[in-house]
């Protein structure tokens, strides 16, 4: 069952999927029906999930499920790989690679491999105070509070 995402209580799961490039108007427009339909569609067992979702800097799918009508089960979970996956190809975008670091430049997003940003760490192009994307947040009060924030306040600390 399909909700507005600020609706969803800060315990709600999240899963957050970001791209490697931004979305054109039309893509998003298209992403937001098959968000729609796949959200409202979404069950466990049987049972309907209660989730939401937004999208964020025209890069970041955001999905949340609120577990305190139903949790989520490993089907359901892969019937969202499953959809993602299919997002992938039809927009030939990568959204699963987990190897990849997101971080602001001014008001840009970057994009860059794990690998890259280490050695731009080194090089001092990227510091502690940059600001990164923690997509290994696990639910929407962490997403809300500790996904957008200092290099050193997140994982990707140890790279610096």
């Amino acid at each position: 069952m399909l909700v507005d995402f600020k609706s969803l209580p800060e315990s709600s799961r999240v899963w957050i999927y970001q791209a490697n490039r931004s979305f054109t108007d039309d893509e998003l427009s298209q992403i937001q029906k098959q968000l729609d339909t796949f959200i409202t569609d979404w069950t466990a067992h049987g049972a309907g999930l209660k989730a939401g979702y937004e999208i964020r800097y025209r890069r970041f799918l955001v999905l949340a499920l609120d577990q305190s009508l139903n949790a989520a089960s490993g089907c359901s979970i892969d019937a969202s790989v499953h959809f993602i996956q299919h997002l992938e190809k039809e927009y030939d975008v990568l959204l699963l690679d987990k190897m990849n670091v997101s971080y602001k430049q001014g008001e840009y997003i970057a994009y860059k491999s794990l690998v890259d940003f280490k050695k731009m760490a080194k090089q001092k192009a990227v510091s502690p105070n940059t600001i990164v994307f923690n997509n290994l947040v696990a639910n929407k009060g962490e997403y809300l509070e500790h996904w957008e924030v200092p290099a050193s306040d997140s994982w990707h600390s140890r790279l610096m």
